[in-house]
């Protein structure tokens, strides 16, 4: 008897037999090599409508142009459910750093700060150049305004402009790029204000509409600069009136130096205090405590100032030769009020001209420096009389201006200092005592 190996059905692993002709598989649909005539007819029309040039439907484009099939993501396959939206996909995170738009505002606020061309106003008529960049820019510290003055990157109707140069209505001033200072974000402090109006108010000599005199103390800044951060210029941001305007200051006085500060309330104002300074239609009188006895009792200094370190703001003052680089002319009257046991003495001043620390140049210039002067005191084998403190001597005591807007005379004087009172009390000065320097010339 024969055996026949089992046949091998399309199905079936090798060695077993497959299923039965026409019997059921139980789990999946039946296969088999036969085809309807039905699927031979519709399997060809499918592939005589691709060679048409007609899109099989099942055939994916990439296939279709040789390119390899990619997987579709999985949310795109899925389909939302029914009565929800579709799935938006995240977008990718910015990388870090300024955005192009960003960096376009930035180039923006750049050119913003570039070069610029201003046109004087009526009311800024006769300013100093310096002057006039604080009342434009009053964010721009006093030193920076003194270094592009000083530096000559001005240009006044295309001229290099001067530190002593006046401006007139009309004139074009170029100004060079500015780095300004940014304002603080922080609010300012209502107490803060408050605070600083009332120490203002407290040293107030004079006041009417238009301006008011401050009895400015010792060590009190008038303006800022390196490293100095309370000083009248500051404090008066809280005197600002109800129209916005910031009382604004018309001269200035050194920071160790007491009396008599001139404040203007108005623009206008301003600009007409300064004409009178200009003109030297302001008196000013100043009490100083000096080394030694003067031999001429009442006397005249004229000589020319310089400083001895140009590009310094508060560089020391020198006597210098008329013709020399920097130099002004600067011209003092002095008389001696009263002494004590010949080594001290109270000098009155009136000067003439407005110069950089022109009174203590001119007291160690005559050979009788102020008591206290760190700058000009240069006595040798001098001590100080004990019970007077080691503060510079001097105090702006009167100060004689036309109104600004009568032209009447505005007359205020200021009390000596505590340290100053001190010292007149130990030396037996009289503070009421006749001045004879209010008698001396006024040029």
């Amino acid at each position: 008897m024969t055996t026949r190996p089992p046949p091998r059905g399309p199905n079936g692993p090798k060695g077993r037999p497959g299923p039965r002709p026409g019997a059921p598989t139980a789990g999946r649909p039946r296969t088999g090599p036969r085809t309807s005539a039905r699927d031979a007819a519709e399997r060809a029309a499918k592939v005589r409508g691709a060679d048409a040039g007609e899109r099989a439907p099942w055939i994916p484009r990439a296939v279709e142009d040789g390119e390899r099939p990619s997987r579709p993501a999985k949310a795109a396959q899925s389909k939302p459910a029914a009565g929800k939206p579709a799935r938006t996909p995240k977008k990718p995170a910015q990388p870090a750093g300024p955005t192009r738009r960003e960096q376009r505002a930035a180039a923006s606020e750049t050119l913003a700060s570039g070069v610029q061309t201003l046109t004087v106003e009526a009311d800024e008529a006769g300013m100093r150049i310096d002057r006039f960049l604080t009342a434009r820019f009053p964010q721009l510290p006093f030193t920076r305004v003194q270094s592009i003055v000083r530096k000559g990157e001005l240009r006044v109707d295309g001229k290099r402009a001067k530190p002593n140069d006046r401006l007139e209505p009309g004139m074009s001033v170029r100004v060079p790029p500015l780095r300004l200072d940014q304002p603080s974000e922080r609010p300012r402090s209502a107490a803060r204000e408050a605070d600083d109006a009332a120490f203002l108010r407290s040293l107030i000599l004079y006041e009417d509409a238009e301006m008011m005199v401050l009895n400015k103390p010792f060590g009190l800044a008038v303006q800022g600069g390196s490293g100095t951060v309370r000083h009248v210029d500051g404090l008066l941001a809280a005197l600002t009136g109800p129209d916005g305007q910031k009382p604004r200051l018309v001269h200035r006085l050194d920071k160790d130096t007491a009396g008599c500060l001139i404040v203007a309330k108005t623009r206008l104002a301003a600009a007409t205090l300064a004409k009178s300074f200009r003109s030297r239609a302001a008196r000013k009188i100043y009490w100083a405590l000096t080394a030694g006895v003067p031999r001429v009792r009442q006397g005249r200094v004229s000589t020319y100032l310089a400083k001895e370190e140009p590009t310094d703001a508060d560089a020391r003052m020198r006597v210098a030769r008329h013709g020399d680089e920097g130099a002004s002319h600067a011209l003092t009257y002095y008389a001696m009020v009263d002494q004590a046991a010949q080594k001290l003495s109270w000098l009155s001043f009136k000067p003439v001209t407005g110069r950089t620390h022109q009174l203590r140049a001119h007291a160690a210039h005559i050979g009788h420096p102020i008591v206290g002067d760190p700058k000009y005191f240069s006595v040798e084998n001098w001590e100080l009389p004990g019970g007077i403190q080691n503060r510079l001597h001097l105090l702006a005591r009167r100060i004689v201006i036309p109104h600004p807007r009568t032209g009447r005379p505005v007359d205020v004087s200021a009390p000596l200092p505590p340290h100053m009172a001190q010292s007149w009390n130990l030396l037996g000065f009289d503070a009421a005592r006749y001045d004879p320097v209010v008698d001396a010339p006024e040029d």
